[in-house]
């Protein structure tokens, strides 16, 4: 090893050290100083460049306390177990993670072994992987609950999912060998009956636990720009009173009923029927677009955690107002 290198492993085992007694430990900078016989102005230099280089990761997390009110009033409304409530942000890609901090809190909790956990698709979802921090090692199992696309990228696709999140937690994870969306319920029928695509499946509805996305009918989406459908077939559906899908499939109007449209019924994964069965099932939606998406998941009754932003909860309550029916 040459000098060079030696002297860089030096700074990052002393930054590692000092970031250790400082973070974990509760040691001041002053004792850490006297410790190394350094200057205090060195260790806060250390301390800022541990954060800066990946070594620290510092989360804000907020107060239980904090809108206790607001997930009580999501709880009470449409009888769920729990309502996870994100602080708003600005900056979508700090909101997303703010809301799957959350998600992944509460897996840390919850999790325990012989556990299975069927993951859906999409950035909410794939943000929980990406926030899970000193996890608790559990023997658990994450299946794909649907199928993936090479248009999606591995940050987006359940099989990438599961495997960070098997990582994160020590578990392991189960593909689901199929395609995302086919050309048409005929042949969504011939591959959910195809014995390796059933047996995942299986397996995915046995879950204790399914994580899942709401997509919202914007010609934005994911599923636009993936190419599984056309900006003309999303406005199509929105006309005829879709408001969005949960997990990629089963699309759904604002009452939480099966909407009617052309692009139903093509995807390879969990029915919102299966759903059901499942003890827990997550939903996580952290865009501001996604309000009357989450209030039609929210009145199928499927959903019995919800995860999601202050400002979506407090439109979602004032829709629901607008829109029950008498």
């Amino acid at each position: 090893m040459s000098d060079s290198t030696q002297r860089i492993a030096s700074d990052i085992d002393q930054m590692t050290e000092v970031a250790m007694l400082y973070y974990l430990e509760n040691v001041t900078q002053e004792a850490i100083a006297k410790r190394f016989d350094l200057s205090r102005a060195k260790v806060s230099r250390l301390l800022k460049r541990a954060r800066d280089e990946g070594i620290v990761e510092v989360r804000v997390l907020q107060h239980p306390a904090m809108n206790n009110e607001l997930e009580r009033a999501l709880v009470e409304r449409f009888k769920l177990d729990r309502a996870l409530i994100a602080v708003d942000h600005s900056d979508p890609d700090t909101q997303r993670s703010a809301v799957a901090s959350l998600v992944a809190n509460y897996l840390n909790k919850t999790l325990s072994d012989g556990m299975i956990v069927a993951v859906g698709m999409g950035r909410n979802v794939g943000a929980v992987a990406d926030n899970v921090f000193l996890p608790v090692t559990r023997n658990c199992t994450f299946v794909c609950a649907i199928g993936g696309s090479l248009k999606a990228g591995e940050y987006m696709n359940p099989d990438h999912i599961c495997r960070r999140l098997a990582l994160r937690f020590g578990g392991e994870s189960e593909s689901l060998y199929a395609p995302a969306l086919v050309a048409n319920p005929e042949l969504r029928g011939v591959l959910i009956n195809n014995d390796t695509v059933r047996s995942t499946l299986d397996r995915a509805r046995r879950a204790d636990i399914a994580l899942i996305g709401i997509g919202d009918m914007s010609e934005n989406s994911n599923m636009v720009r993936m190419g599984w459908f056309s900006p003309q077939e999303i406005a199509q559906a929105r006309l005829s009173g879709t408001v969005g899908d949960m997990m990629g499939y089963d699309f759904i109007d604002i009452h939480g009923q099966p909407a009617v449209n052309a692009i139903q019924g093509r995807v390879i994964g969990l029915t919102v029927q299966e759903l059901f069965r499942i003890p827990d099932v997550v939903a996580i939606a952290s865009e501001n677009t996604k309000a009357a998406a989450t209030l039609g998941a929210l009145r199928s009754g499927v959903i019995n955690t919800l995860a999601t932003t202050v400002t979506n909860a407090h439109t979602i309550l004032a829709l629901d107002d607008a829109t029950r029916k008498t």
